[in-house]
């Protein structure tokens, strides 16, 4: 089938376009494209048909098509047994390709015990929670952030930490409170709840001034009954951030899923920042969130201009120039499994290319995804698709046909 994929990436076709025209998996056009193996539920001569058709609908021309099949031909049908049976019915021809479907996010995905005795893994590189501070990859991106939550938290400051879903931002939490606890640091970790939290009471329930004082409170005096009165509960407060300060504390206001907190108590966060004992500051401030977050925050946000102006904002980057293979490696070493023994280069570049997503307009800039959540569970899917097809190692064609 040489010369039908040759045809496709001269006329930059995508695979998985072809395959939502046939209706087939990418999987199957995958090994149809690159090893003539051909689907046994299906009749040959209806889907060379449907191939035809396809060709004439997007290229019209500039291909032979009495030899397009030619080197598929001489190539073993018994091959064609190692796929598993597609839906039966005839190839559609008339399904509008979706260029963005090679980059859709795989659910939570887990290895099959079949995938474990394959790649004789006893563990799950991709699926178990960090343990401690050792498992957490460190990219000098990742260094940086984690420092400066640190130092915030230590010495004063308040920051944003934003990130997509899977970046690694709530793995960044715990270990800020790890590291606390294991250096010894007299720094008083607050952290109000966040259940059911959302921006406004419709969704769900929003986290209010006063509930973050009562955080505060809880965390500081938990013997103490809160004041009735907003003017004495803050006061209050007040009291019992410099007392714990007096005594040598050092005290950080950790509020994840901080994207979705609503205006007025963003706003209110600079007046829980601004609580002082003489020049010392007696509350730090790291909010944890998705990009939402950096949009509220956002300078032209005028609404939240006092926090603005006070508020560092840090992004989690995603795993680009060349961290995605040391990531790789960082998370197969930790099971004593060398990178070799389960994925090759093209199978790297696959996973690259599938979590990058090209911009839609000219001149815009391409979005990648490679994020460590999005990894883990697009490797596993290819792990546990190799491991189906009885390949030794997760190959480019491999990833490319989850």
């Amino acid at each position: 089938m040489l010369k039908l994929k040759t045809i496709l990436a001269n006329h930059k076709i995508k695979q998985s376009t072809l395959a939502s025209h046939l209706s087939l998996s990418q999987a199957t056009v995958a090994q149809l494209l690159n090893h003539g193996q051909w689907p046994k539920s299906l009749i040959r001569k209806d889907l060379e048909a449907a191939i035809v058709c396809f060709l004439y609908e997007a290229i019209a021309s500039d291909w032979d098509s009495e030899n397009l099949f030619e080197i598929v031909n001489e190539v073993d049908q018994s091959c064609s047994s190692t796929i598993d049976p597609e839906p039966q019915g005839h190839p559609q021809s008339n399904l509008q390709p979706n260029p963005e479907e090679e980059n859709m996010l795989l659910r939570k995905q887990g290895l099959t015990q079949v995938t474990r005795k394959h790649f004789s893994l006893f563990r799950d590189p991709f699926g178990e929670e960090v343990q401690s501070h050792d498992e957490v990859f460190v990219s000098p991106d990742i260094r940086y952030v984690r420092e400066a939550m640190f130092q915030t938290a230590k010495h004063g400051g308040f920051m944003a930490v934003v990130g997509e879903s899977g970046a690694g931002k709530s793995t960044l939490r715990r270990d800020l409170i790890d590291r606390i606890q294991r250096e010894g640091q007299s720094i008083v970790v607050i952290e109000p709840y966040v259940l059911a939290l959302e921006d406004n009471d419709i969704k769900g329930k929003t986290l209010k001034a006063g509930h973050i004082a009562e955080a505060i409170l809880a965390t500081l005096a938990p013997l103490e009954n809160p004041k009735r009165s907003p003017e004495a509960r803050f006061r209050q407060l007040h009291r019992a951030l410099r007392d714990s300060r007096r005594a040598g504390h050092s005290h950080v206001l950790i509020i994840e899923e901080a994207h979705a907190l609503p205006i007025p108590t963003i706003k209110h966060l600079k007046r829980f920042f601004e609580l002082e004992d003489g020049f010392k500051k007696l509350l730090s401030i790291v909010l944890i969130g998705q990009p939402e977050l950096a949009m509220k925050l956002s300078e032209q946000n005028q609404e939240v201009r006092e926090v603005v102006q006070r508020c560092e904002v840090v992004t989690l980057a995603p795993l680009i120039d060349g961290q995605l293979d040391a990531y790789l490696k960082f998370k197969l070493d930790r099971i004593g499994k060398p990178l070799a023994e389960l994925i090759d280069a093209s199978g790297i570049a696959a996973v690259r290319e599938r979590l990058t997503i090209a911009g839609q307009r000219k001149g815009q800039a391409e979005m990648s995804l490679l994020y460590p959540l999005a990894v883990g569970n697009l490797l596993t899917a290819a792990m546990n698709k190799a491991a189906e097809y009885g390949f030794p190692l997760v190959t480019g064609d491999v990833v490319k046909g989850v």
